[in-house]
């Protein structure tokens, strides 16, 4: 409970930055980049690149131009994941393809991308460090590109990948965000490159794990905490790790009540049930669980010579993001 507070704390003063930075005209354009922003989120990045500037001794000050800038980002992949996926909800709100149609989100999208980039060159900070961020976060928007077409031909492709192949997946799609938040943060404390590597290290681990535990709340999260039907993601046929897990383990009729669900929107809900209880008696929530567990822990390593409060509040969100049910 404390630490959820810390990071609703932390999204407040990140969301009045944001929104301060994301008005103009035509109006309606930035109510459609601004969309996702106001109605949710819990702003983990921004308070990773905080926490990663506070923990070299940096001011939170320095670093909000960059927290702002990594989740303007985030909700640029997001805007253009619902429309690849063509995805209605969000946040338990209309997407912005669907509130404001195709044309304006794709250049909301668009907005978000590039005012990043101008957040960043108006903040106070060194050419050098400037330099150093613009870079990190290009980077990291090339690798969330390479990383989203890995998953889409995984979806498209019959067979199942492999667990090292999933990896390598969601490294680019999600935790490359993660690691660039925390490099971000070092990079508006410090110049020490290998301070900038131990936060980048912690935040790849992270992301992995985060991603992990989340494609695990896809499969058998509470629909009352999710907003979506038990077993979405098998329904829709996500190659998730809980779900190549599940696939590898179940034997015969097992095997055949998964495949059954796999990828079948017309499932009825008794089936894709059964899918679900046959999924939890294989234990797979508690393997998925260790191997979140073993990327927080590599993340935790990586903050081994640090000795502050500031740590400790990143050491403790390894905690929330690997438990978390929702």
């Amino acid at each position: 409970m404390k630490k959820t507070k810390q990071i609703e704390k932390n999204a407040k003063t990140v969301n009045r930055y944001l929104n301060s930075k994301l008005k103009g005209n035509p109006k309606k354009l930035y109510d459609a980049a601004g969309h996702l922003i106001v109605n949710g989120g819990k702003r983990l990045r921004p308070y990773m690149v905080i926490r990663s500037c506070q923990i070299l001794g940096g001011k939170s000050s320095n670093a909000m131009p960059a927290a702002s800038a990594v989740e303007m980002v985030h909700n640029f992949t997001l805007v253009h994941d619902d429309i690849m996926d063509n995805d209605e909800m969000r946040h338990g709100v209309p997407t912005v393809h669907k509130k404001f149609g195709m044309p304006i989100a794709i250049l909301a999208g668009d907005v978000l991308f590039s005012k990043a980039f101008q957040v960043i060159t108006d903040s106070k900070l060194s050419p050098n460090a400037t330099i150093q961020l613009v870079s990190r976060l290009a980077k990291a928007c090339v690798d969330v590109c390479e990383g989203q077409l890995l998953d889409v031909k995984m979806a498209e492709e019959e067979k199942i990948p492999t667990e090292a192949e999933y990896i390598t997946m969601v490294s680019k799609k999600t935790a490359a965000l993660f690691d660039v938040s925390c490099a971000m943060g070092a990079i508006c404390a410090t110049s020490r490159i290998k301070d900038i590597s131990n936060l980048s290290s912690f935040g790849r681990n992270l992301g992995i794990a985060f991603q992990i535990t989340d494609d695990l709340i896809g499969v058998m999260g509470d629909p009352k905490l999710t907003k979506k039907p038990v077993g979405n993601d098998l329904r829709e046929g996500k190659k998730s790790l809980p779900i190549l897990m599940a696939i590898k383990s179940a034997k015969g009729k097992d095997k055949k009540i998964i495949l059954k669900a796999f990828g079948n929107s017309k499932i009825s809900k008794n089936d894709l049930n059964k899918a679900v209880d046959v999924i939890r008696s294989l234990n797979i929530e508690e393997n998925v669980r260790k191997q979140a567990l073993k990327y927080a822990d590599m993340a935790e390593k990586s903050l081994s010579t640090y000795s502050n409060p500031a740590k400790a509040e990143l050491i403790s969100l390894l905690d929330f993001v690997v438990k978390r049910s929702v």
